[in-house]
């Protein structure tokens, strides 16, 4: 059975690389009618966060990228775990460890390493200057066991290091690059376990996948001269390594790799900037494989129908901030009312535009303001946005009746204050007497506006000017039209009523 796992250390807020190896994990999954489990790799304890680990469960149910097994968080936000092969978390699974390690020690593939801190300090740096591969010198390899007993029995602290073969070549086969080999002599004797009794990743990673039956490995190509060590290991064990995928790294528009320096690289980032979790879900997707060429949008399921490892791209993948724009805008255009209402709400708030008071949304001011209201500004730029973040910024006009309104604006070009006048009035007259048809759609109001220019005679830009300035107080901004819409009969009226007392 197809069985692969996202093992993440709970170290902060969730890599965009981070978010690509589960997606990928999950998507084969799908596609092979297999299960998708999430480890927490949390050995490595001066590294650990405080709340990662409910951080991480968040944002992978954000991205709907949610595991089959291991730990998920409850109604109550605590964290519980579910499927048969835990403990799925590794600080949980010590004695499991330890056992391994034992038998390593007893097979003669593993060995109690004496040397300090310092001491392995001065080989890097020896080696280093000799232009040699800083590795370990292997001091203890061949200690005699009488002395590896009386030194451990004494309490002198250590480590405990693997066992490479020292001769030949390692090999095994990667679904993305094909057949991969290193050389014995060049790979480092491993720490497996730690001077505190933790194991370091090559152990657990190893163990783990064997005890949970994990048939397929995606992660970042980074660990790829890894890999040799943990292939050795699983011989030790007499136990078959799973399928290795190793992803091309992520990178930066000048090719360095992914990195905070030069831009955001948590997901959590993407979130609170205002970017939809399908958008992020596509672009992330197609960040090194790409089902087909004559398409980019795609659902989860159709990703997952379609995901095939030989076709992810050996060479770096680099992330194109406007390529994800252009995603989230076509996301964003195709969001209903109602969802788009509820996912924008928190960005007026944040930006100080509305905010929830008594169960009712108010403006600034505390002026109720209705969600019918909300729901048309939001449709006046549901075409123009690229964030949910943008629409408190280019609708907050929409919600301040109060708005800075310069008199000196309102006419057109080279008409008079007094022309413009004469036109708001001849406006606002007719959109009071008007029936509430002319303000169900901008297409509505656009008709009925433009009949009266016609019948008067008059020419657009003297009248659709100030109109849409005397209703927004922008100089740039939606047309008076779809305004009106969003405005709605009383208060496009109150605003005309205002401007034109502005030019009396």
């Amino acid at each position: 059975m197809i069985r692969v796992r996202f093992a993440p250390s709970p170290t902060g807020f969730l890599h965009i690389g981070g978010l690509r190896t589960a997606l990928y994990s999950k998507l084969f999954a799908q596609k092979n009618d297999g299960v998708f489990l999430l480890r927490i790799e949390d050995t490595d304890r001066n590294r650990l966060v405080e709340g990662a680990v409910e951080n991480l469960l968040r944002t992978l149910e954000w991205t709907n990228v949610t595991p089959d097994e291991g730990p998920y968080l409850t109604a109550d936000g605590s964290v519980q775990e579910k499927g048969d092969y835990g403990p799925y978390v590794q600080s949980r699974r010590l004695d499991i460890y330890r056992t391994a390690a034992d038998e390593l020690l007893a097979n003669d593939h593993a060995y109690r390493c004496f040397c300090t801190p310092e001491r392995l300090e001065e080989v890097r740096r020896t080696k280093t200057l000799m232009k040699e591969p800083a590795m370990y010198d292997r001091l203890c390899r061949d200690l005699p066991a009488d002395e590896v007993a009386e030194r451990v029995a004494a309490g002198e602290p250590h480590v405990v290091r693997m066992k490479m073969p020292l001769e030949g070549k390692t090999r095994f086969h990667d679904l993305v690059r094909g057949e991969v080999e290193f050389e014995n002599a060049l790979v480092d004797d491993q720490v497996i376990v730690k001077g505190d009794g933790y194991p370091t990743y090559h152990l657990a990673v190893v163990v783990d996948d064997h005890h949970m039956g994990i048939s397929h490995v995606f992660r970042g190509e980074e660990w790829l001269p890894s890999t040799p060590k943990h292939v050795v290991l699983y011989g030790a064990f007499g136990w078959e390594p799973p399928q290795y995928v190793h992803l091309p790294l992520l990178l930066n528009p000048d090719r360095s790799k992914l990195s905070k320096r030069q831009g955001d690289v948590a997901v959590e980032d993407y979130r609170s900037k205002g970017y939809l979790p399908e958008a992020l879900v596509n672009f992330v997707a197609l960040m090194g494989w790409n089902p087909t060429s004559d398409r980019e949008i795609f659902s989860t399921e159709e990703l997952g129908a379609l995901f095939e490892p030989s076709r992810i791209n050996k060479g770096g993948a680099v992330f194109n901030l406007e390529k994800l724009d252009w995603f989230n805008k076509e996301y964003l255009k195709e969001c209903s009312e109602e969802r788009l209402l509820t996912l924008s709400l928190p960005f007026f708030e944040r930006a100080g535009v509305l905010r929830h008071q008594d169960e009712k949304l108010v403006n600034a001011k505390g002026s109720a303001v209705e969600r019918e209201s909300v729901r048309r500004a939001l449709k006046l730029e549901q075409t123009r946005a690229t964030t949910l973040a943008d629409f408190p910024e280019a609708t907050s006009y929409l919600f301040d009746e109060d708005y800075e309104l310069d008199p000196a604006m309102i006419a057109w070009k080279k008409s008079t204050p007094e022309e413009a006048r004469n036109r708001l009035n001849a406006v606002a007259d007719f959109l009071e007497a008007g029936s509430e048809a002319y303000f169900t759609s901008a297409e509505t109001a656009e008709k009925v506006l433009r009949e009266l220019i016609e019948e008067n005679g008059w020419d657009n830009g003297g009248t659709l000017w100030p109109t849409r300035v005397a209703l927004t107080g922008l100089a740039k901004s939606p047309s008076p039209f779809e305004v009106i819409w969003a405005l709605g009969q009383d208060r496009s009226v109150s605003r005309l009523r205002r401007a034109i007392k502005l030019l009396s």
